[in-house]
């Protein structure tokens, strides 16, 4: 028989690692910002590319605690709790109803302007720019989904 208990403390360990990186490249993003206008075109153009590769890895982590987030944890979450849903929009409406989230709109917004980075950036600079600034402005708000998530679990692991 499949533990999710387990399976569910294992996942929450490796989403912490994203979670930890995350927090550190913004703290390294706010340093930058005090000496650059990074949402600037051509600021952002004459970076020196280890500062490029900080937005980067940024983009990345958040991308993946949200996807991580989204298609492993909310689920298990859920059926741990004994709530259980089977699709996504089930899942997302009561990982609302308990919370975890502050609202559906703020997830799929989130969820949507990710997308159109990794699908835009860097061709359309100035939408790329303009959603990376909405990302690093909306680490306090995906930072929050995932310790209510935590918070949410250990109600239940223990």
């Amino acid at each position: 028989m499949i533990n999710k208990k387990e399976i569910l403390k294992k996942r929450l360990g490796k989403i912490d690692k994203h979670y930890i990186a995350l927090k550190e490249y913004k703290k390294l993003i706010n340093l930058l910002l005090l000496e650059h206008n990074i949402y600037d075109q051509f600021t952002f153009n004459t970076l020196k590319i280890e500062y490029k590769a900080i937005l980067d890895a940024y983009l990345k982590r958040f991308s993946s605690l949200q996807d991580f987030l989204g298609a492993k944890i909310f689920p298990l979450l859920l059926e741990v709790s004994g709530i259980g849903s089977l699709k996504m929009s089930e899942v997302l409406f009561n990982i609302e109803k308990e919370q975890i989230i502050d609202s559906l709109d703020s997830w799929i917004e989130l969820r949507e302007v990710r997308n159109d980075l990794e699908h835009d950036y860097p061709d359309e600079l100035e939408e790329a720019l303009h959603d990376l600034k909405f990302c690093i402005d909306s680490f306090e708000r995906i930072e929050g989904y995932y310790l209510n998530s935590v918070k949410f679990a250990t109600k239940y692991l223990s």
